[in-house]
């Protein structure tokens, strides 16, 4: 058995370097898996499955192809693909995922999350975070044409842009008593989660494991999985 993880690869039209990278991915790494969990931010925005963007349509395709050659695909919702919904599901095969989820792995049982709930020190991004994630802002917005979804997409992500420059790295990282919790409450002793973008494989004295997944940018990162236990792996990734 043979399971793999990846997240943050914020895929957009001005970074096709991305997309052929995971197209590639798809085709030889995952090919050789029997799962592949997705855990969030795959897209860097996503304004409703109505509006798939072209340059995404070799995406949705591929994810499909290995679906249907019989890998089992996970997709878990990101900060940035909260949207992403049942349309997508069934375009792609993949299943669903709520925002925390227990899964058995081959080396034994984890928590998933994307980890961006787990930033609880970053209080703004909090309740910003729950107006997201409202059924009654997202039914509002997708109610919108796809011109006034893309203003108001471009209007959050600069407004985004300019908060976190001012910052600290500290409050946008995971709180580690939201992480015990979470490991607590989830009864495991092993987390995976994205987000941050800071790829490592985090251990303390109780025993319990953190493993952070890489944002795809001049690498790309995925987590294997197998009996034998999790790799947290790099590749480049390159502008051919």
């Amino acid at each position: 058995m043979r399971c793999l993880f990846i997240s943050d690869l914020h895929l957009q039209a001005s970074r096709p370097d991305l997309t052929r990278a995971l197209l590639t991915f798809l085709n030889n790494e995952a090919s050789q898996c029997q799962q592949l969990y997705i855990l969030g931010d795959l897209f860097e925005a996503w304004i409703g499955d109505d509006a798939i963007p072209p340059d995404m349509q070799p995406v949705i395709t591929a994810l499909r192809n290995l679906h249907d050659q019989g890998t089992q695909l996970f997709f878990q919702h990101g900060n940035r693909d909260f949207l992403v919904q049942q349309t997508f599901a069934e375009l792609t095969g993949c299943t669903l995922l709520p925002e925390a989820i227990t899964v058995n792995l081959p080396a034994g049982r984890a928590l998933l999350m994307h980890g961006d709930q787990l930033c609880t020190d970053d209080y703004e991004y909090m309740e910003f975070r729950k107006l997201l994630r409202n059924p009654q802002w997202q039914n509002d917005f997708l109610s919108k044409s796809i011109a006034e979804r893309l203003e108001v997409a471009r209007q959050l992500r600069a407004a985004s842009q300019s908060k976190n420059a001012e910052k600290s790295m500290t409050i946008m990282d995971v709180n580690p008593q939201a992480v015990t919790q979470a490991m607590t409450d989830a009864d495991v002793s092993l987390l995976i989660h994205g987000h941050t973008h800071r790829p490592a494989v985090h251990e303390d004295t109780q025993d319990l494991r953190r493993i952070v997944l890489g944002d795809w940018d001049t690498q790309g990162w995925y987590l294997e999985c197998t009996e034998a236990g999790e790799s947290l792996i790099s590749f480049p990734i390159t502008d051919t």
